[in-house]
């Protein structure tokens, strides 16, 4: 069975003309239900994240700045939200959703936050709407449960996870791969294990044949106990900060080899959704809606 996290909480009010789609949560939530793609007892609803989560990835200084509204004007501006108590729920309940998804996978194989993929925010600093990194501290917790060894993450948002990356600097069991725009944010790029960098747009047939190259390799390197995977909806031609040109049969034909690889080798898949700016917001849902309908085929249990 397919388990999904999402709420209410993960979309906030931005001020007008604010260029961060927060109505995407809601849609998201909204197509799953109508299309009955997960049972409504299988849709769950995530709390606060925990402190002690939090501080296995990020510095104590950094997590009261955000909990409080102290962090100074021009790192509030880099994340790129404003500061308020909803902002601050929305920050934590996202994390907790991956926490959650995190562990469903490892019990059923498949398992998804509809939100999350946070991959900007570093331990002391968040930006590009990124404030905590909830596949770091969701990685951090299942380690020291036990749970997990090495964990790889595959992250094909169209931008480099470098938050991620400056996460697990080092960690011989943290293995990040990313695939992204060699000229799109962040323009300072922090090297992952395997980074492939894509010309401004790289179609279907060029960004497969890559992905297909180089994720055989990143699994048998990798030796995974769990795959994270950001499904990022902004590769879709009609993402506004994308610059790629992949069409939904290509994003789902990504998402059906990253997943189904992953599966026939017994390795479990926790998906987020990561970025999407979709000229049209109902494009970007329509990525991640089935990326939806491919975990549902894998789900066990």
């Amino acid at each position: 069975m397919l388990h999904l996290w999402s709420s209410s909480r993960y979309a906030i009010d931005l001020p007008d003309g604010h260029r961060f789609p927060m109505a995407k949560y809601g849609l998201l939530r909204e197509g799953v239900l109508r299309e009955q793609l997960v049972p409504p007892e299988c849709l769950h609803d995530p709390q606060r994240v925990a402190l002690e989560d939090l501080l296995r990835v990020h510095t104590p200084e950094y997590v009261a700045h955000i909990a409080n509204g102290t962090l100074p004007y021009a790192e509030q501006r880099r994340i790129g939200l404003p500061w308020s108590e909803a902002f601050v729920e929305r920050a934590f309940r996202v994390v907790q959703g991956t926490l959650e998804a995190s562990e469903s996978a490892m019990r059923h194989g498949v398992a998804m936050n509809l939100a999350g993929g946070t991959h900007h925010a570093f331990p002391d600093r968040g930006e590009g709407f990124c404030t905590f990194n909830d596949v770091a501290v969701a990685v951090r917790r299942l380690q020291a449960l036990g749970k997990v060894q090495r964990v790889a993450i595959v992250d094909l948002d169209v931008h480099q996870g470098n938050g991620t990356h400056g996460c697990f600097a080092g960690d011989p069991d943290v293995y990040t791969f990313s695939m992204h725009g060699a000229k799109n944010f962040p323009f300072h790029k922090v090297p992952g294990t395997r980074d492939v960098e894509l010309d401004d747009g790289t179609t279907d047939e060029v960004y497969l044949d890559l992905l297909h190259r180089h994720l055989p390799e990143v699994l048998r390197e990798a030796r995974p106990d769990l795959v994270v995977y950001l499904s990022g909806a902004d590769p879709h031609e009609g993402d506004r900060l994308g610059r790629l040109k992949l069409t939904f049969d290509g994003l789902m034909a990504r998402d059906r080899y990253v997943i189904g690889s992953c599966r026939e080798v017994g390795i479990p898949v926790c998906a987020t959704m990561s970025g999407g700016y979709g000229r049209d917001v109902h494009d970007t849902v329509a990525v991640h809606l089935n990326t939806v309908r491919v975990l549902r085929a894998y789900a066990t249990g």
